[in-house]
C-alpha cells in the first residue's frame, strides 16, 4: 500500500483516467486504500519534519493534492494556535495547510428538472472538471488552461443537468455564475451528493434581528454570536493578513476592515479567485492567502456597512485549510465549513429591500474589532 497518493494516482484510482475505459475506471471499488484517515496537501509545497516542531529537519517534500495517510494525531508544543501535527511516512506535517478527506461514492440522480439547479457537495478528495466539444470531445480543463486546480471534497457546487459522460455513466453538468454560458463544465455524478435540506433550515428565526449579533476579534481570531446579549455560538477563525495587499485589480487590500457591519447577503455556493477560463479574477474575491482558484466555496454570508458595499468581504466555510486561530485569508473571515453553515442558517440579510440603504428590516449585526 502507497503511504502517499499523488493526483495523478488518485486520478486513475478514482475514476478520472480516460486512457482505458475497459478498466471501468469510474466504477467505484477500485480505489485500494484506506481512507478512514487521509489528509490531503492544501498548498505549493508542505515539509515533512523529523519531529513535529517547525525547527526539525525536513525529511521530504509533499505537494499539492498528494494524498497523505495519517498514522497519529500529536499535540505538540508549537505552534501556539494550533499545535497539532500528524505522523506520516518520515516524519510529522502540520495540520494547517491540509484538509481532511473521505472517498465516498454516490447514488447519482436519474434526471434534474429543467430550468432546475440542485445545490450538490463533492465526497471525493478531488474531481477534475471536463469539457465536451465537437471538435475535440471530452477534455479536462487541466489540459486545456492554465491555474485550473480540480473540483475538491466539501466545494459546493449547482447541477443543472445530467447526461452521459465520456465513459457511459451519469456526469453532472456544473452551472459556474462566473463562467456563463459556454463555461459550463462535467464531472462524474458519482462524486457528488445532493445537500440535504436540513442544511438550509433557519436556526432560531423567532429571534428578532435586533437582538442577534455577531462578534469577530481580529487579535483572538475567534467568533462569538449572541442571542439577547447572551452567547451561543463561539469558534476559532482565520481573518484576513494584516497588512498585505493584491497586485492587480485595484489593489484590493488583505485586512480584514474592522467597524460595525451587518449580513447583506447569502449564498450556499460562491466562486472565489481565478475564473476558470481566464487568468483574471472577476469581482476581487480572493479567499486563499495563495491566491488559487476556489469555485464552491460553501455558505457564504457577506457582510456590508448601511448605506454601503464592502470589497466583497464574508464569512465562508474553508477547504483549503485548517489554521483557525492565525490570518489566513484575502480579507474574509475563514470558517470550517460546518460552522460557516450554522452562520449560514442563523444570520440573515435585510428583508423587503433590494438595497441595504433603504430597507426596513436590518440584517444580522456583525461587529469587527481588535
Amino acid at each position: 500500500m502507497k503511504s502517499v497518493f499523488s493526483r495523478r494516482d488518485f486520478l486513475k484510482l478514482g475514476g478520472m483516467a480516460l486512457g482505458s475505459l475497459a478498466f471501468s475506471p469510474f466504477i467505484p471499488g477500485r480505489i485500494d486504500f484506506d481512507d478512514s484517515n487521509v489528509v490531503r496537501i492544501a498548498t505549493t509545497e508542505l515539509p515533512v519534519r523529523r519531529e513535529p516542531t517547525d525547527k526539525s529537519a525536513i525529511y521530504r517534500t509533499l505537494t499539492r493534492d498528494e494524498l497523505v495517510h495519517v498514522y497519529e494525531e500529536v499535540a505538540a508544543v508549537e505552534p501556539i494556535h494550533n499545535p497539532v501535527w500528524y505522523r506520516v511516512w518520515g516524519g510529522y506535517i502540520h495540520r494547517g495547510r491540509l484538509q481532511r478527506v473521505r472517498t465516498i461514492f454516490q447514488t447519482p440522480l436519474s434526471s434534474i428538472p429543467e430550468d432546475a439547479r440542485i445545490l450538490a457537495e463533492v465526497t471525493i478528495p478531488f474531481t477534475m472538471p471536463y469539457r465536451f466539444t465537437k471538435t475535440y470531445g471530452w477534455q479536462s480543463l487541466d489540459e486545456i488552461y492554465s491555474r485550473n486546480p480540480p473540483l475538491y471534497y466539501e466545494s459546493v457546487h449547482w447541477i443543472d443537468a445530467v447526461q452521459e459522460g465520456p465513459d457511459g455513466e451519469p456526469w453532472y453538468r456544473i452551472f459556474d455564475e462566473l463562467e456563463g454560458g459556454d463555461g459550463k463544465y462535467f464531472i462524474p455524478a458519482i462524486h457528488m451528493r445532493v445537500v440535504p435540506l436540513d442544511l438550509f433550515e433557519p436556526i432560531s428565526p423567532d429571534v428578532p434581528w435586533e437582538e442577534k449579533k455577531i462578534e469577530v476579534n481580529l487579535t483572538t481570531q475567534s467568533l462569538t454570536a449572541y442571542e439577547y446579549g447572551r452567547a451561543v455560538f463561539q469558534t476559532t477563525v482565520s481573518t484576513g493578513i494584516p497588512g498585505g495587499g493584491l497586485s492587480g485589480e485595484g489593489g484590493l487590500s488583505t485586512t480584514t476592515p474592522n467597524g460595525k457591519f451587518e449580513i447583506n447577503d447569502k449564498y450556499p455556493a460562491k466562486h472565489m479567485g481565478y475564473s476558470y477560463f481566464s487568468s483574471t479574477t472577476k469581482g476581487g474575491l480572493l479567499a486563499d492567502s495563495d491566491g488559487y482558484v476556489l469555485p464552491g466555496v460553501p455558505w457564504t454570508s457577506f457582510i456590508a456597512l448601511p448605506g454601503k458595499e464592502t470589497a466583497g468581504h464574508a464569512f465562508h466555510g474553508t477547504y483549503w485549510h485548517e489554521n483557525f486561530g492565525a490570518p489566513m485569508s484575502h480579507g474574509c473571515i475563514n470558517m470550517r465549513s460546518s460552522e460557516a453553515n450554522w452562520i449560514f442558517r442563523w444570520a440573515r440579510p435585510p428583508h423587503n429591500t433590494t438595497s441595504i440603504s433603504n430597507h426596513t428590516t436590518r440584517g444580522t449585526q456583525v461587529e469587527i474589532h481588535y
